[in-house]
């Protein structure tokens, strides 16, 4: 699969980073150096600009549009993070791309999507949260929300489901020879996310307070809980037998302790709880639980995460750039993914542009309009 990535930061060159690892060809046009910002960097050097071929093109200069159009004659996908409307303006837009390449699969991804009254208007993960409902879940009971970095909206939302929409519509466009535009908006990737408690919730089994249900730290049986040495541990030991595990790993009887699963016994069990985790160190806790089914296990940070056995065991992470970086997901049998080799714009751009059919004329207009340096 061919992709055409067009300049963005955030979800955009994640997704391009993710389609690379899973194999993809990915041209990416980025900004010329000389108008990029420090953010625009970090998506183009190291890890999260690896895997793509580079042209530095000014979208805004005089035949830049042509370049675009060129390539995505040649593309399966394109994927891009304008607002409603400048694609079009840059004559870049799906109307101009289809009828270059009626098969190409054209990848609009945006906070809000490309209509509607907050279309044209700047959002960030953490406002594209508290529309969908979401954030308004997160957190403690007594504290605000609490954005969860920009996980949900900006990558799982964003990313990754305008990524499940690529390959859906490439499938069609490979048996119908139909490409077609895809409107994928943060919010409603996040506000499907939300699916579970939503349908929970409509049967009443859900209450629309932060920090009053199962799995968003109401339950006392179901949180983090700081230990001797100030660190934490996560406990999920919801089910009866991961409690009593939990119970008997610690000397206690689950029969004479505050139990988790009557509601009037929670402040109960969470001072107990409390206490108990306090008087231990968090390893401690972790080399206990380590090979029970109790569903404790310590929360690591991300300069920990590497070295814990499991990951190790399993080479999840290796550096790349002198970074250490998670290895690509899924795993496949068949088709094994490998961390894609970066790109160096100044050796790409060339070259893309001869295999585009730019003769020296054909550069030279380019450099004068400000296309290309």
């Amino acid at each position: 699969m061919t992709v055409l990535e067009l300049p963005a930061i955030g979800p955009v060159p994640f997704l391009g980073m993710l389609l690379a690892d899973l194999g993809a060809e990915v041209v990416r046009i980025q900004k010329p150096a000389a108008k990029r910002s420090s953010l625009d960097e970090v998506f183009i050097a190291g890890p999260l600009g690896r895997g793509r071929r580079h042209l530095e093109l000014d979208l805004h200069a005089h035949g830049a549009g042509d370049v675009v159009l060129r390539l995505a004659e040649r593309s399966d996908v394109l994927i891009e993070g304008f607002r409603p409307g400048v694609a079009e303006r840059l004559g870049i837009g799906p109307d101009e791309a289809l009828s270059r390449n009626p098969r190409l699969v054209y990848g609009r991804l945006t906070g809000w999507g490309q209509d509607g009254p907050l279309a044209r208007t700047a959002g960030h993960d953490i406002t594209y949260l508290a529309i969908s409902g979401l954030l308004h879940g997160i957190g403690t009971r007594q504290g605000p929300p609490t954005p969860p970095v920009n996980y949900l909206a900006d990558f799982a939302g964003g990313s990754l489901f305008l990524g499940m929409g690529l390959l859906a519509a490439v499938l069609h466009a490979r048996t119908s020879g139909a490409g077609q535009v895809i409107d994928a908006a943060m919010v409603e990737g996040a506000a499907y996310l939300g699916t579970m408690t939503r349908t929970l919730l409509g049967s009443g089994s859900w209450r629309d307070e932060r920090g009053s249900n199962l799995l968003d730290g109401g339950s006392p049986n179901y949180r983090c809980y700081e230990c001797a040495d100030g660190r934490w541990v996560a406990m999920g030991a919801l089910e009866p037998q991961f409690w009593q595990t939990f119970c008997e790993a610690i000397g206690s009887d689950p029969t004479q302790v505050p139990s988790p699963y009557d509601r009037g016994q929670s402040d109960a069990v969470e001072s107990w709880l409390t206490g108990t985790f306090r008087s231990r160190t968090r390893d401690e806790w972790a080399e206990l639980f380590a090979p029970l089914d109790a569903c404790v296990a310590p929360v690591l940070s991300l300069t920990e995460a590497p070295e814990h056995p499991h990951n190790v065991a399993r080479q999840a992470y290796t550096e790349f750039e002198d970074t250490l970086v998670a290895l690509p997901a899924p795993r496949f049998s068949g088709t094994p993914t490998t961390l894609a080799a970066g790109g160096n714009a100044a050796a790409d751009g060339p070259e893309i542009l001869r295999q585009l059919g730019y003769d020296e004329t054909g550069l030279a207009a380019l450099r004068a309009s400000g296309a290309i340096t």
